[in-house]
């Protein structure tokens, strides 16, 4: 998937040696004091870990569940993957798609509760790829401002009578780089561009940000970590001069009336599993919740003002929970491999590359109020729940409560590699640009490039052995 050139090989070795030298201090300070013994731990979900490595390896309900647990878990999944449908209809239940929207299920964009992807063909309509809109000036609670004619998501999908809000087209600039050895390699920058816009033109301060859905499984143990263990390895000022200064995002909470820790969404943005469904509901299925009443069509948008609606709200509260409480059952597959000893040598190389400093491997969850599934397990997720700044070449410009436009969550490596099993693609970051594991790194800046550079001037083997090792996950 990378293109691979050769420079002569005395070249290589002095570019190699240089480059590593520089490296060197960098990999002893970051594995000081850690040991790969938790890089190592086969059931990354505690107690809800389960032994599959199909292609339904995310979709499985947790172990530790009851039987009555397990039917609440099967009627949260027809929900979450059965496909809505324009009101009025006689299925009650299920109507309410749009006006305007992206998606016809929750499924069709986190296929088998997996990752999604760009649209790979020319022309192809973006569906488990979103992009958000938001001016530069934020809210009375410092929350993203809306486009004025298109609102907080682009919506290239439109129900009868109601025109989609436009088309998008994708093109890529190469972005050329070496490995400390001499190996060229290829990577795709993503440029976005609206066509056939239906409602005007945007703002011409309109911010947007290209996301692609990510992976929900394990969601409710990430949603069960205690807010203490996620502030105790925020370092905002880099006390310890590590190069890290993740930082937490904080976001309004409607409901609660008050700012509250961040947990999902690519930076952070919803405080918990139920905000961050109610709002793939309203802005990408266009259906309204308690969490969210009103409906997202703007000022301009005079057709989607006056199609019909699926009720009030569209999701009914019964329905809304069994879909955020099948998200919390979800199980996290076992990992794989681990006797092997290239995937050990890649485990120390992880941690002496920097990569844990950020992907953190362990917490432990609380204990959660009526959900004992979720309550005391001790995880493995590699992910600290912090934003660092990741440098220019993957900003969008876009603030996002307190994430700034170049700051993005550490994503949860668990499952990855069961990616391409699952989800039939390797796509990664958050706008899918990078095609597998090795460029996702080397897209690493800001405070992952110390690390991406650890990674960068490895040997051919090394690089290797640490692949295997996430591969493992």
């Amino acid at each position: 998937m990378i293109r691979i050139q050769k420079e002569p090989a005395h070249v290589a070795k002095l570019i190699g040696l240089a480059a590593l030298w520089g490296a060197m201090s960098f990999l002893g300070a970051c594995s000081k004091g850690r040991s790969t013994e938790q890089l190592l731990q086969p059931n990354s979900g505690g107690a809800m870990t389960v032994s599959e490595s199909s292609r339904h390896a995310f979709s499985r309900p947790a172990t530790n569940l009851t039987v009555a647990q397990r039917g609440e878990f099967f009627i949260g999944n027809a929900f979450f993957n059965s496909p809505w449908v324009v009101a009025p209809a006689s299925a009650g239940a299920r109507d309410g798609l749009g006006p305007l929207f992206n998606a016809r299920s929750c499924d069709q964009c986190h296929n088998n509760d997996g990752r999604g992807q760009p649209p790979l063909k020319e022309g192809e309509p973006p569906v488990s790829l979103v992009i958000q809109f938001a001016t530069p000036t934020p809210g009375a609670n410092n929350e993203p401002q809306a486009d004025p004619n298109y609102g907080v998501n682009f919506n290239p999908f439109g129900i009868g009578g109601v025109a989609a809000e436009g088309k998008l087209r994708i093109r890529h600039r190469e972005v050329a780089g070496t490995f400390g050895d001499g190996t060229s390699y290829t990577l795709l920058a993503p440029e976005y561009a609206f066509e056939e816009l239906a409602y005007g033109e945007l703002a011409a301060d309109t911010k947007l940000s290209p996301r692609v859905a990510p992976a929900v499984f394990g969601s409710g143990l990430l949603e069960a970590i205690p807010e203490t263990q996620i502030m105790e390895r925020s370092d905002p000022d880099d006390a310890d001069n590590d190069g890290i200064s993740g930082r937490p995002n904080h976001v309004w909470d409607p409901l609660a009336g008050r700012a509250v820790l961040g947990r999902f969404g690519w930076k952070l943005n919803q405080p918990d599993i139920a905000h961050q469904t109610a709002a793939a509901f309203s802005s990408e299925i266009g259906m309204t919740s308690s969490f969210r009443p009103a409906e997202i069509c703007m000022p301009a948008q005079t057709a989607c003002g006056a199609a019909p609606s699926g009720g009030e709200p569209e999701i009914s509260d019964e329905i809304f929970e069994h879909m955020v409480r099948y998200q919390r059952m979800l199980a996290v597959p076992v990992r794989r491999n681990l006797e092997s000893p290239e995937v050990k040598r890649g485990a120390r190389l992880f941690l002496e590359s920097g990569c844990e400093s950020c992907h953190r491997a362990t917490f432990r969850t609380g204990n959660v109020k009526d959900q004992p599934w979720l309550s005391d397990q001790t995880i493995h997720p590699f992910t600290d729940m912090l934003l660092h700044d990741m440098g220019e070449g993957l900003a969008d410009g876009r603030a996002d409560f307190a994430a700034s436009g170049s700051e993005w969550r550490t994503s949860p490596l668990w499952g990855l590699g069961l990616q391409k099993m699952v989800n039939g693609h390797t796509r990664l970051l958050h706008d899918g640009r990078a095609r597998d594991v090795t460029e996702a790194i080397l897209w690493h800046g800001g405070e992952g490039e110390r690390a991406k550079e650890a990674f960068r001037n490895l040997s051919t083997q090394d690089r290797e052995a640490l692949l295997r090792f996430i591969d493992s996950l």
